[in-house]
Order: C-alpha cells, then sequence, then structure tokens
C-alpha cells in the first residue's frame, strides 16, 4: 500500500498552483494578453547582469571538474566562509562556516531545518496569514501545526493570542517578514516583544524554543524599511534564507541555513541539520550556484520595478474602495474580500479575467493575495477590470 497522504498530496496541488494552471489553461484560450494573472510569486525582474557573467566566467575559467563535482554535503567551504563573512559584515553575529549549511532553496531549508528540531508530539507555530507550504514542511515533519492570528489592523502578531498558544510542547515559531502573502514587515518592537515572551515561557516550561526565521524576501523593501535581524534579538535563532527572490533565481534552487552562534548548543544543532539534510538526501547543493551566489552577496535585481507596481497597485485599489494593508517589502498585496467568501470573491474576478489567491489556505479566510511580480502593463491594462469587480458589490 502507497502513502495515502502523499498521494493526496500529488493529486491536490496548492490553491496557488490550481489558480496559476488555471491562467495556463485561459492564455491558450484567449491569449495572454487578456489575463490578469497576480497567482504566483515568481520574480518577474532579471537577474543581475553580474550574476550571468560569473556563471559564463566560472564554466570558461573554473576547472570543470571542481565547478560541477560534488561539494562537502554541507556546501563548499570556501561558499561558507564568503556567506559567513557577508553576514558578519552586515550584522555583526559572530557567523562561521561551520554553522552555515547550503541547501536547494527556501523549502529544503524549511524541510531540514523542521526534520533536525522536530520530535514526535512537537508543536510548531505559524502566523497567520502564512505560506501554505509550512503546514506540508511541519507535519511531515512530525508536527503539530498551531496557528495563531495577526492583528488584523496591520498584520503584526497578536501578542496575547500568540502566549495562549505556548505550551511545553511548543518547538519553534516560524517567522516570514517581509511575509508572504502581505508583504508585512514585522517591526523592530514587534521582534522585541517576541523575544522577550520566548524567553519568558523558555524559562516557564523549562524548554528551548526556537525561531526559524524564512527569509527569502529580506532584500525586498521600499523606501527606508529596516527588517530586524532576528537572531540578533533571540539567541535560539536559525535563519532559512533563499537567492531567489534577491537575485531573480527561483529555477536555480540555492540557498543555505544559518544557525546562529548564540543559540545554545549551536553546534549540536547544526549536526543535527546535517543531519537530517543527509536522512533526505539533500546533500551538496548545486555546485555551479554554490560558487556563484559567493561572487554575488548583496546584490539584488532592479526592485525600483516591484515598488512602482506596489505604489501602482495599492494606490488604484484603495482609491476604488478596497482595503489593504499597505505592503513594505516583497511583492505582495493582501485585500480585504469584499464579501465573506474570499474563494467566491476570487471565482467572480474570474469573469474580468482577474486570477486572484483566496486567503484561506493562509490562515486568514475573508482576504487575497494578489502577487504583483508581473509587468507593470499588466497591471495598468487590469486596473479598468478591478474597478468593474468592486462596483458589483455598491
Amino acid at each position: 500500500m502507497i502513502s495515502e497522504k502523499m498521494m493526496g498530496l500529488g493529486k491536490k496541488r496548492s490553491v496557488i498552483r490550481e489558480i496559476f494552471e488555471y491562467g495556463n489553461k485561459r492564455r491558450q484560450e484567449i491569449g495572454a494578453e487578456n489575463v490578469f494573472d497576480f497567482s504566483l510569486g515568481n520574480p518577474s525582474i532579471p537577474a543581475p547582469e553580474f550574476v550571468n557573467e560569473t556563471m559564463k566566467r566560472l564554466i570558461t575559467e573554473k576547472d570543470s571538474v571542481a565547478l560541477h563535482g560534488y561539494t562537502s554535503a554541507q556546501g563548499a567551504l570556501p561558499v561558507r566562509q564568503a556567506i559567513s563573512d557577508h553576514i558578519n559584515k552586515r550584522f555583526s553575529i559572530g557567523a562561521t562556516p561551520d554553522l552555515l549549511y547550503m541547501t536547494c532553496g527556501a523549502a529544503a531549508s524549511l524541510t531540514i531545518t523542521l526534520n533536525a528540531l522536530i520530535n514526535s508530539g512537537d508543536e510548531v507555530i505559524v502566523l497567520a496569514p502564512f505560506f501554505p507550504e509550512y503546514r506540508v514542511f511541519a507535519e511531515k515533519a512530525g508536527a503539530e501545526i498551531k496557528v495563531v492570528k495577526c492583528r488584523e489592523n496591520d498584520l503584526q502578531i497578536d501578542f496575547t493570542a500568540l502566549e495562549n498558544a505556548l505550551t511545553k510542547n511548543t518547538k519553534a515559531i516560524i517567522v516570514n517578514s517581509p511575509n508572504n502573502p502581505s508583504g508585512v514587515v514585522l517591526s523592530e518592537d514587534t521582534i522585541k516583544e517576541l523575544a522577550e515572551l520566548l524567553n519568558k515561557k523558555s524559562a516557564e516550561f523549562g524548554t528551548d524554543i526556537y525561531i526559524i526565521a524564512d527569509e527569502p524576501y529580506r532584500e525586498l523593501v521600499y523606501g527606508d524599511v529596516e527588517v530586524p535581524y532576528i537572531p540578533s534579538y533571540y539567541n535560539n535563532t536559525v535563519v532559512c534564507y533563499s537567492y531567489s527572490k534577491s537575485l531573480s533565481l527561483p529555477g536555480e534552487r540555492i540557498g543555505y541555513i544559518f544557525v546562529s552562534p548564540r543559540l545554545e548548543n549551536c553546534t549540536d544543532v547544526y549536526a543535527a541539520v546535517c543531519g537530517a539534510g543527509r536522512a533526505l538526501g539533500f546533500v551538496c547543493a548545486p555546485s555551479l550556484l554554490q560558487y556563484t551566489v559567493a561572487e554575488c552577496l548583496g546584490l539584488t535585481g532592479d526592485i525600483s520595478v516591484y515598488e512602482k507596481n506596489r505604489n501602482i497597485l495599492y494606490n488604484a485599489l484603495t482609491e476604488y474602495g478596497y482595503t489593504a494593508a499597505k505592503p513594505d517589502g516583497a511583492f505582495y498585496l493582501f485585500i480585504k474580500s469584499p464579501e465573506a467568501d474570499a474563494n467566491a470573491f476570487c471565482e467572480r474576478a474570474k469573469k474580468y479575467e482577474l486570477l486572484l489567491v483566496p486567503g484561506d489556505d493562509f490562515g486568514f479566510p475573508g482576504y487575497v493575495r494578489i502577487s504583483y511580480c508581473v509587468s507593470t502593463e499588466m497591471i495598468e491594462k487590469s486596473l479598468p477590470s478591478f474597478l468593474k469587480l468592486i462596483k458589483e458589490y455598491r
């Protein structure tokens, strides 16, 4: 007998992917220029040219066997050294290459970290709205998921709800800032209060509670917004990072896990990360990409395009009567559905070829995610459809 649970996951795609596939069908039927697909968080700006130049130079100049061969299971030492030096330059945290593990993107980082930390009976808290695959990753690692909704007015943490959810079985809380699906950045005051609460509860329960900081959008912020670096505020932190968004490399699958040196028993936690990577088969991340990102640290694509898209979409939709928290980062707008059932609203939006993602699977019913990492032209062309749609509710 095969795994019924795995078969179920394979037969039913995530709601995001279902809508994306519906969009593919509609593009074939009526033409891509007539479909306003805001479903997928797929970066629309090109990778910095230096990324392509670096790849070409590595292929031309580096020994082919060394370039395409196995690295150490946890990643090539020069790459891990370069990344740890970069982390220290930015955050003065005491990173070392012996606490870094190279991965195939953020999904692998999260999966490895959860499997490294979780024992039977442990609980993992996710802050809604949250990326739906957190549930899949955590439950596969053997954890029970507990959902804590953020405050609706600003999508910062509801600390009363969080404190009520914490128990002696709480092993970790996943923190995603800037957030998918809302684009909201958790403030420094929020992170300080979170650290204080977790330290208090860890002492009360006599346990270690970890923060898993999921940070693929760290560099995608607008204006003078600062994203607090959680290891600087809370010792028991593991960072899961991906270059998919900052360097527009989602298809290349490259990222890392960083175990904070301030974490209690950090070398044992890192050993568990290495063990989980081994058990899951997530060893030797793609070597070409490892060497490439090591030379592109600190670069980003032209995120001014995303900021322009955000401003056009947010300003227009709020003028039309939609309600949304203004995103400070990432490339998502999280709007309140004009009717209680966001799924029904998204179905109605299809009449105008607007493909939006309902918030139910993000743990926040009644809201809708709009991914604006699309062409500015498409956003501008879609605005009359958004206006027609909201007028149906007046």
